[in-house]
């Protein structure tokens, strides 16, 4: 990539244009007074069902896990809180039905509390493996299942759990003549709940709730209800969005770039949906569409010489800057300092100005990753070696920067001390990070090294350990795993910041998990991702 050839060092990437175009500049739907009150009457009918259920039964265990699963736990977040809370204390450890057991061993640790996993011993052999006897009950192998996906590191119980379920369910899904269990199986096994989207689940489980016999009538109405204002709610905001968008006319200015708004969108939809979350999710959505425009200026065209002054002004993050950098990265340099200017002054406004500073310390740390690929890959000798090149590319996975300006926005209070404790690179923030590098590797290296990037951590582990492609994937797919163990482990109380700082890191793992399991989905956007859009933004569920 010498500078000194510009012509040679445009190659235009080809990402295929915007599936959405301005679709949503006119969703502008109105909620209704009537939606409104017909919503709180279905939620107080819910919430009175989930207070008289008796305290640590089964009916209240099932209760919980359908709120969460339907999507409507948010309202209850309090009462949830103390049932399992409850829960936990008593820990009443003799029931014999793995479904029960199962699910109580997840909800009490989906909430944050350790229960040991010697709770599934009764179910084992002396030799450690399962009771063959399990395989015929289909309800519990499918609770152990996901119960499993809770595991920390050297739980070998929870290992041979996953094991035995998942060998077991596979063998039976398709002779299975419970319709609603076997699409829950199927689904399962596709992704467990613990690395599903609140909203994708949600859809999901309405239809799958819907043709179980056993469902609860009410709850599930509210449920639908809720969805579909919730779904207004998301499409007033995507309008506004796209309008910024549009203003902005980056479609034209930066052709090379993948054209992506709503797609961010929905990225940042599964990070926090709830409605009081709106100015947090507008400003993100800014923030990581202005990086995947600065992510394809770094790798899809830009020359090395460019991004030595592009990088330089960042880093400067002055209006004054803007003379040193070439013409065509102006709007976009622009348009990043006045994404943080208007954040600045709508926090101003609630004395919460200083957060602003660690998420402009995290872009710019971000960029400096992204320049530092351009180095390596300008010095045509230099070849990185492996773990220089992990720790550089787990800052590239934008994660840590994400992770940090998710926060920025949100309506909880916020100390210094949790901002200073992310810019230490904790270890869930380390794991989620690796999570999204090593997984975005693995289905997009080849085609990277085609358009002429960088290598990726795959070919430098590849080339470093003389390990074949093969064997290098396996290795890293162990790694995904070991990183969910981390973030599990990492959401146990007590925990060194809030639980809900916590979770929008495990929530960013989870949005890796749903867009780059077999194929770049983000990049290649015209398919699956495509389909949960649809079904997250544009169709409403049929009451």
């Amino acid at each position: 990539m010498a500078a000194s050839s510009p012509i040679k060092c445009r190659p235009l990437a080809n990402f295929h244009p915007t599936v959405w175009g301005y679709h949503f500049l006119s969703y502008t739907p109105e909620i209704t007074n009537q939606e409104k009150v017909e919503v709180d009457e279905y939620k107080e009918t819910t919430r009175k069902m989930l207070v008289e259920a008796p305290e640590g039964s089964e009916q209240k265990l099932v209760l919980i896990d359908t709120m969460q699963r339907l999507g409507v736990a948010y309202h209850f977040n309090n009462e949830i809180e103390t049932s399992i809370q409850n829960i936990f204390d008593a820990s009443q450890q003799n029931d014999d039905n793995l479904y029960v057991v199962s699910l109580r061993f997840r909800l009490v640790r989906q909430q944050g509390h350790y229960m040991s996993s010697n709770v599934f011993k009764k179910f084992t052999e002396q030799d450690g493996k399962f009771k063959e006897m399990l395989t015929n009950d289909v309800k519990g192998l499918l609770s152990l299942y996901e119960a499993s996906h809770l595991r920390v590191r050297d739980e070998e119980i929870l290992e041979e759990a996953l094991t035995f379920t998942t060998t077991h369910l596979k063998s039976i899904v398709s002779n299975l003549s419970n319709n609603s269990l076997k699409v829950e199986v199927t689904e399962a096994l596709s992704q467990p709940i613990r690395m599903t989207l609140a909203r994708m689940g949600a859809r999901k489980y309405i239809s799958i709730y819907e043709i179980n016999d056993a469902h609860n009538y009410l709850l599930l109405k509210f449920a639908k209800l809720d969805f579909n204002m919730l779904q207004k709610f998301h499409q007033r905001e995507l309008s506004e969005l796209t309008r910024w968008w549009k203003d902005l006319d980056f479609e034209n200015k930066y052709p090379y770039a993948r054209d992506r708004l709503v797609e961010c969108y929905f990225w940042i939809l599964g990070v926090y949906f709830e409605p009081k979350y709106s100015r947090a999710r507008k400003m993100m959505t800014k923030v990581l569409k202005m990086t995947s425009i600065i992510d394809d200026t770094f790798d899809a065209y830009a020359t090395f010489d460019e991004l030595v002054t592009f990088n330089d002004a960042i880093q400067r993050w002055d209006a004054n800057a803007t003379d040193s950098i070439p013409l065509y990265m102006r709007p976009a340099y622009q348009a990043l300092l006045d994404i943080y200017s208007e954040m600045e002054q709508v926090l101003s406004k609630d004395g919460i100005l200083d957060r602003v500073y660690y998420a402009k310390y995290e872009m710019k740390k971000l960029v400096r990753a992204y320049f530092k690929e351009a180095q390596w890959l300008n010095d045509a000798n230099y070849i990185p070696k492996y773990e220089e090149h992990l720790e550089n590319s787990l800052v590239s996975a934008a994660y840590m920067m994400t992770s940090t300006t998710s926060l920025i926005g949100m309506e909880e209070f916020i100390s210094k001390d949790t901002f200073e404790w992310l810019m230490d690179e904790p270890l869930i923030v380390r794991a989620s990070s690796l999570i999204s590098r090593a997984m975005d590797d693995i289905v997009g290296h080849e085609d990277e090294q085609e358009r002429g990037h960088v290598a990726s951590i795959i070919e430098c582990y590849m080339k470093e350990y003389g390990a074949s492609k093969q064997e290098t994937y396996i290795k890293f797919q162990k790694e995904v795993t070991n990183a969910w163990k981390d973030i599990n482990k990492e959401l146990f109380r007590p925990t060194e910041v809030p639980m809900f700082v916590l979770e929008r890191v495990l929530n960013f793992a989870r949005v890796i998990d749903t867009l780059y399991k077999e194929e770049d989905g983000y990049t290649n956007a015209k398919g699956k991702l495509k389909n949960m859009i649809n079904s997250i933004l544009t169709e409403s569920v049929k009451i």
